[in-house]
């Protein structure tokens, strides 16, 4: 079945769009070009799974929000992503697509240090974005998803982290998505310099539960050459909201990249998240956890590539599904040629905690180089119940008992993740979307 994709946006919106923000020609350009090519580019095909009714077209491409000039504006369920200990330090909110909030210190701004809006970004360090926008990572034409966003880009954030600077406080981007009619085609940009390092933390949130919208982002992660980024991420859109996340990682020589994604919409959802470690002794962590309720269905694909020597690769993705739930864990540990020495190892595993709920994982290898360590391991199962039955025949509910398992089941990833902030937000996502 075709996906329906016409939109009411042609050149002369787009045109008008990008001029009423004073883009550089050269951005206003790539929209044009990736409009025309999104009607004659196919759709993703996501491994076993069928997007064709899924709503990718029913969606308001614009909407302002509310400034605030102290974070106690923000309602409840917005303050819980805060970083406790450096909430009003280094962080951007958008708020439909109005920056709502902003906040850099000045000892990070006199290092060089950038953390903006996408906007702002193209007119204030536009060689910079231009630099890395939509070129090493993600590429406009590689399907009807990518040229879309490339066309209807309509906010995210820039980073730059300049050389030999090294950030011991993270970085942390708010994206609220308040009309729950409007679309979010954010793009974010995080590029390290050599020698620097950076943690970066975002959050997604929606609440619209009935109304139909799309958030189709694109994320690019450059480190360079002896560069450390660690990017954490807890995605929680409403069931409103389709949504498709690409994120992309490019690690040169002695760099890393390490991902903490928390996939946790409530909608349908395909997520692929791909780092390319093209130099030598590049290594990339990769974990991802979620929690499926309702009739949602997920694909998710997490791949390393693996081009420099010596380079390292680990993925680890924990699932948990209820309800009438759906997901497909993909995992990819690609070495190529000439990458001797190099070790991709994968993990996926999927709990079912009803007979409706469904999980699929599974692991691939592709390996064109001799020389290399390769292993992977997957699972799809539901909760045991001699667990069960051991825990309680010790006084313990079934419903804690459950909730023990849970949680254990998870701990494997939630108890690695590197960034504090984010498994605590995890912790209590979990804890919404399970009880």
């Amino acid at each position: 079945m075709t996906v329906e994709t016409k939109l009411p946006y042609d050149q002369g919106y787009t045109i008008k769009f990008s001029q009423d923000r004073n883009e550089p020609e050269w951005m206003r350009n790539l929209r044009l070009q990736a409009l025309e090519q999104a009607d004659a580019l196919p759709m993703p095909e996501p491994d076993k799974t069928r997007i064709g009714k899924w709503n990718f077209s029913k969606f308001k491409h614009t909407a302002e929000g509310a400034t605030i000039s102290s974070l106690e504006e923000l309602p409840a369920e917005i303050q819980e992503f805060l970083d406790k200990e450096n909430k009003t330090e280094n962080l951007v909110i958008q708020r439909n697509h109005t920056v709502a909030y902003a906040a850099l210190t000045d000892d990070l701004k006199e290092k060089g240090v950038i953390f903006t809006d996408i906007f702002t970004a193209l007119n204030e360090h536009e060689d910079l974005v231009k630099r890395y926008y939509m070129k090493d990572a993600v590429s406009i034409d590689e399907h009807r998803l990518t040229a879309l966003h490339a066309a209807l880009m309509n906010g995210g954030v820039f980073v730059y982290v300049p050389k030999n600077v090294q950030l011991d406080k993270p970085l942390q981007a708010i994206f609220w998505q308040e009309d729950p009619e409007v679309a979010l085609f954010n793009h974010v940009l995080v590029v390290a310099d050599d020698n620097s390092s950076l943690t970066y933390v975002e959050n997604y949130i929606s609440s619209n539960h009935e109304e139909q919208s799309v958030a189709n982002i694109v994320t690019e992660v450059i480190a360079q050459n002896n560069a450390k980024i660690s990017f954490g991420a807890v995605d929680n859109f409403a069931e409103g909201t389709t949504t498709y996340v690409n994120r992309r990682g490019v690690a040169y020589r002695d760099a890393s990249i390490d991902w903490a994604l928390g996939q946790m919409n409530d909608g349908n959802s395909v997520s692929e998240n791909v780092t390319h470690l093209v130099g030598d002794n590049s290594n990339s962590n990769a974990k991802a956890v979620t929690v499926g309720r309702g009739s949602q269905t997920q694909n998710f694909t997490t791949k390393i590539v693996h081009f420099g020597k010596n380079s390292e690769g680990y993925i680890l993705q924990h699932g948990v599904m209820k309800d009438n739930a759906t997901t497909i864990f993909n995992g990819i540990g690609r070495i190529e040629h000439g990458a001797s020495k190099s070790n991709a190892e994968q993990e996926s595993r999927v709990l079912m905690l009803s007979e409706k709920a469904r999980g699929d994982a599974n692991p691939i290898l592709l390996i064109e180089e001799d020389d290399v360590m390769a292993g992977h391991a997957a699972s799809v199962g539901r909760v045991d119940p001699i667990q069960m039955y051991y825990l309680m025949s010790r006084g313990i509910s079934k419903f804690e008992a459950e909730r023990l398992i849970i949680h254990g089941f998870l701990e494997p990833v939630v108890g690695q993740l590197p960034i504090a902030s984010v498994k605590e937000q995890l912790k209590q996502v979990i804890e919404r979307k399970v009880y």
